[in-house]
């Protein structure tokens, strides 16, 4: 609805006194209140099992390395070592969880050649394994698609080495295992929007099964709203370790971006509000309606300090994308020849992860996924209107397909995460008595359920 619509209809307006502070310690952040939980989400995240993770990442550090240079050929694969035995494996288990459901799951690869290159001294096949489950809902709603993914690929100190071991039990062994794991408690359920579990190759010599991936869903139209990327949530057992969180980044303005976009965030104060970065807010918010066993930590950056991973490559094609890290990484671990030197161990073995820490890093991701895939999709065209200076500010937005009713939500531009929230029942159009220069809104869609859509800035419209 635009302008002259607005003025036209009727308007629903809030009364709303609050004192808002931009101190945290005096100001609890939790304040949008949690709604019912679903109760077949729950039942899948207790399904969700440390022994099956341990079975997953034991079986992919089996294989010895993993290199994405490593053997291909159908002996290699018979023998079970290299990339290409993993791979095979990876198909089958996601091919296993489908006959469970009685076929529910797609199982699909995504295939290339990558051409030489700095980190590639031959043509060198790459293969993205990934299961869809299909949405059961509406058309418009089994368009939308939230995906999970992580690395099969590892490596050791040398690149090019696919002689000596690569096991890549932490990296990036486990985010493979949360994929898998969310895959086959997931698929047990029906949701109305579809989503994907992907495991991506090509990781460790620049994104390039991640680039690839992303590009094709970006060419053929897909409708992403969220991307998980789980790439080192091993737990790396360590004194220094917390594991009683997990480091989740999001990019601040958005990497597909251009310049004109970049102006307008800037002028708006937008730095602060990608849709990546309300895709983490997203996951605070999963973690507290449902017992996952591990605290987001959100890291208001893209990725850990100049560096990158796999969600970047669909940031770059503008999707929401975010990505889980362990708190502590332990670099004696990563990217290391298997070896003891100077009574010190090296290489990202099995004996270093935290099974446990991995299966609740698999839960938060499952209530993300669910909780998202159940819920109706965001308000779109959501705007705040700027024809006159005034101390109101007026929202409007596009009525959500599935959506029994719609939430404002507010924060002071000081602090990280929404403070207040106010239900305006199923009316596209709202008032507010908040100066919009001293807060930042969003506008959600709710179904009769309770299931949440992902908060939405509003842009300005005059």
């Amino acid at each position: 609805m635009r302008l002259a619509a607005w003025i036209k209809a009727p308007m629903l307006t809030l009364s709303v006194a609050v004192a808002l502070t931009c101190n945290a310690a005096e100001h609890p952040r939790e304040l949008v209140p949690s709604t019912k939980n679903d109760s077949r989400i729950a039942a899948a995240l207790k399904d969700i099992s440390s022994a099956r993770i341990r079975a997953s990442i034991t079986a992919l550090v089996g294989f010895g390395t993993r290199s994405t240079l490593s053997a291909q050929d159908p002996t290699a694969i018979a023998a079970g070592r290299g990339i290409g035995a993993a791979r095979e494996w990876i198909k089958t288990q996601f091919e296993q969880y489908s006959k469970d459901c009685g076929g529910c799951l797609e199982v699909k690869t995504d295939a290339f050649t990558q051409q030489p290159a700095e980190r590639f001294l031959h043509p060198t096949n790459i293969t993205n394994v990934f299961a869809v489950l299909k949405g059961s809902g509406s058309l418009a709603a089994a368009q939308r698609v939230v995906l999970v993914t992580g690395h099969y690929d590892s490596r050791n100190s040398d690149n090019f080495d696919i002689d000596h071991d690569a096991p890549g039990a932490n990296d990036d062994a486990s985010g493979v295992a949360v994929s898998l794991e969310c895959a086959r408690v997931l698929s047990k359920l029906k949701f109305p929007a579809t989503i994907v579990f992907l495991t991506v190759a090509g990781e460790e010599q620049g994104l390039n099964g991640s680039e690839h991936f992303a590009r094709m869903a970006r060419t053929q139209n897909w409708n992403i709203e969220a991307v998980l990327n789980n790439d080192i949530v091993g737990g790396n057992k360590s004194p220094e370790q917390d594991s009683s969180v997990v480091r989740v980044f999001s990019e601040g303005l958005p990497n597909a971006s251009d310049e004109k976009q970049m102006q307008l965030m800037r002028s708006e104060g937008g730095e602060n509000d990608s849709s990546s970065r309300e895709l983490a807010r997203y996951i605070v918010e999963a973690a507290s309606r449902y017992d996952t066993g591990v605290k987001p930590l959100l890291i208001f950056r893209l990725d850990r300090y100049l560096r990158g991973g796999d969600h970047s490559a669909f940031n770059q094609q503008g999707y929401a994308a975010v990505r889980f890290t362990e708190y502590r990484e332990d670099f004696h671990r990563q990217h290391q020849n298997v070896r003891i030197e100077a009574g010190e161990e090296y290489g990202d073995r099995l004996k270093f992860v935290d099974f446990d820490y991995v299966a609740r890093v698999a839960r938060l991701n499952a209530a993300t996924l669910a909780t998202l895939a159940a819920g109706p999709a965001p308000p779109a065209h959501v705007a705040i209107l700027t024809s006159r200076l005034e101390n109101d500010s007026r929202l409007e937005w596009d009525a959500s397909p599935g959506a029994s009713g719609y939430e404002v939500l507010w924060r002071a531009t000081s602090s990280p995460d929404w403070e207040h929230n106010q239900s305006v029942g199923n009316n596209t159009r709202a008032t507010l008595h908040l100066s919009k220069d001293n807060v930042v809104f969003a506008v959600r869609a709710l179904d009769d359920q309770g299931h949440r859509s992902l908060p939405v800035v509003p842009g300005p419209i005059s």
